[in-house]
């Protein structure tokens, strides 16, 4: 069910962001309201993660003399910030990447996606530190009412995703609007992944349950050694 007022927290989280396209539609959008996406503004962003995503896919280092992996990532690692809201150390994703705005997501230290990664980031999407993810993971903050009258009308709304440090997502899983995953979890591969999962958990399947849980470790320092 969509909110009913603007969430000041979301707001305030937004406010920390790059490239957001401030506007009331994207405040309603943000704060799980039903939102019009065609308004200008919100075009005009979608537009521009589209750009951008064409690029960082199609753009390679292709010099046999002088280029290597490293020079991929390095190549990468510089473009990130250009759409991305938030950018930790030491982040890299696989092109093919793919969002639907770019500035909703922020993603911590040493974050490492595999191919096809899709954000849906219509809502904000938080990633923690040192969270890796295997190809073609898709994470949906965007969803829309049942009753079929909004969507004829081109209204939608949104949940936001959160995910802690020190997560593992295997590939094709599915992360839906408003899934709160918590530190130290491993996902296993093609879950669909409904309801929060709480820290310290592996859990799989579709809908995805917790079938074990771990032991806990002490969080990392900034100070700790670089992943790449």
């Amino acid at each position: 069910m969509a909110a009913q007022h603007k969430d000041e927290a979301q707001l305030q989280l937004a406010r920390s962001l790059s490239h957001i396209p401030w506007c009331e539609q994207y405040e309603r959008m943000i704060s799980g309201m039903l939102y019009d996406s065609l308004v200008p503004g919100l075009e005009a962003a979608r537009f521009r993660a589209r750009h951008w995503c064409h690029q960082y896919n199609n753009v390679f280092p292709a010099d046999p003399a002088k280029d290597s992996f490293a020079t991929l990532i390095a190549r990468c690692q510089a473009e990130l910030p250009k759409i991305i809201g938030h950018v930790g150390e030491d982040a890299f994703i696989e092109p093919p990447f793919y969002v639907d705005y770019g500035c909703n997501l922020s993603l911590g230290d040493r974050f490492y996606s595999n191919f096809n990664f899709t954000l849906l980031d219509c809502g904000l999407v938080t990633i923690g530190d040192r969270v890796m993810m295997g190809p073609n993971v898709s994470i949906y903050a965007a969803t829309h009412e049942t009753e079929i009258q909004s969507r004829r009308d081109n209204i939608e709304y949104t949940k936001p995703v959160v995910i802690g440090d020190d997560c593992w997502i295997g590939g094709h899983s599915v992360i839906l609007p408003g899934v709160e995953i918590g530190k130290g979890c491993t996902i296993g591969a093609s879950s669909v992944v409904s309801r929060s999962i709480p820290a310290w958990s592996v859990a799989m399947g579709s809908p995805a349950k917790v079938v074990k849980s771990v032991k806990p470790v002490d969080d990392v320092g900034k100070s700790a050694e670089a992943f790449h």
